[in-house]
């Protein structure tokens, strides 16, 4: 939540964002929403840790 302290967002660069999504679900995280793409420019992905 917005109003707790901590980590709130991180962002990484990768080469292939579907496969990454793919590892990390695997890993037990979860996408959030959708991957999203933003003026056919780049993607984005939002996950949540276990």
């Amino acid at each position: 939540m917005a109003t707790v302290l901590g980590l709130r967002n991180i962002a990484f660069e990768v080469d292939d964002l579907h496969a990454t999504v793919d590892q990390v679900a695997a890993e037990g995280f979860e996408l959030v929403g959708g991957i999203g793409q933003w003026e056919n420019s780049w993607l984005m992905a939002y996950v949540r840790g276990p």
